[in-house]
């Protein structure tokens, strides 16, 4: 069996993709970029890459045998002007940064297609890995009341709307209102910027968080994603709980987000999927 070229970013996301093909008796050759990439996956076959070191990376992955990438964890928009390209990326770099221009999913597709045309076939996070995908219903044992229902419906349309506009997958309702949608920098800065403002002392918890995939994005790279961190930031911001949907939502660490969610009195909910 060829191994999976699992190109590594940022985050705990990559490593559990790497534990999952690791449980599946599936082999993986790792890309593990420089400077981003979480040093647990040093004990994986693979090699330390720079980002923009493209003719080693596909040299690397050929060598290993791999005939399909794999790319997880994340990976900020760099500064293009301040990258050291090496011959094989300065032939790509001028169409990568011309969709740069388009926004981040035109980014990612034309990333997708450098691979493609390398000869690779790029598989999913999802598929690579079906086991950290959220199921439909509770995770864990605490559920939305209907007041919290309320609150979900209007973050998931507001998620869904900042996905339209290509500039994040994220939203969060309160008291049936939109208080806050993604930006740019990410899932933790809007959460952080909610906690900064909080006034509400009472201890109850109210308001939803929503991650939906953007309407339009590819979905073999960048769907949301939600790990420990995620519930407490949410619980800090006196939230009662987070949604997404369903086949739709990666979980990183399901067993510690359960118990971070049943710890704090979160739900954790996956919806099913909107109809197209």
């Amino acid at each position: 069996m060829a191994p999976l070229g699992l190109i590594a970013g940022a985050g705990g996301l990559p490593v559990e993709v790497a534990r999952s093909l690791q449980a599946q008796g599936r082999p993986a050759f790792i890309v593990r970029l420089k400077g981003l990439a979480d040093p647990a996956l040093a004990p994986w076959p693979g090699a330390d890459i720079g980002l923009v070191e493209l003719g080693r990376c596909v040299r690397a992955l050929r060598d290993a045998g791999c005939e399909q990438v794999c790319f997880a964890g994340v990976v900020r928009r760099p500064d293009f002007s301040a990258l050291k390209p090496d011959l094989k990326a300065l032939r790509y770099l001028p169409g990568v940064i011309a969709a740069a221009r388009e926004g981040d999913d035109a980014l990612l597709r034309a990333v997708l297609g450098v691979f493609e045309k390398e000869g690779f076939a790029v598989e999913a996070v999802q598929d690579a890995a079906p086991d950290l995908l959220l199921g439909a219903g509770p995770l864990g044992g605490v559920s939305p009341t209907p007041g919290d229902q309320v609150d979900v419906a209007v973050a998931v349309a507001a998620a869904r709307e900042v996905g339209r506009t290509d500039i994040g997958q994220a939203a969060v309702a309160r008291g049936g209102a939109v208080v806050t949608t993604e930006a740019e920098d990410g899932t933790d800065a809007m959460l952080g910027r909610l906690i900064a403002a909080a006034s509400d002392t009472s201890g109850a918890r109210r308001g939803v968080l929503a991650k939906i995939p953007k309407p339009a994005q590819d979905r073999r790279v960048d769907l949301p994603t939600i790990g420990p961190a995620t519930i407490e930031r949410a619980a800090e911001a006196g939230l009662a709980g987070v949604v997404g949907e369903a086949g739709g939502l990666l979980v990183v660490e399901r067993e510690a987000v359960r118990a971070a969610a049943d710890g704090l009195g979160l739900f954790v909910l996956g919806l099913e999927p909107a109809a197209p």
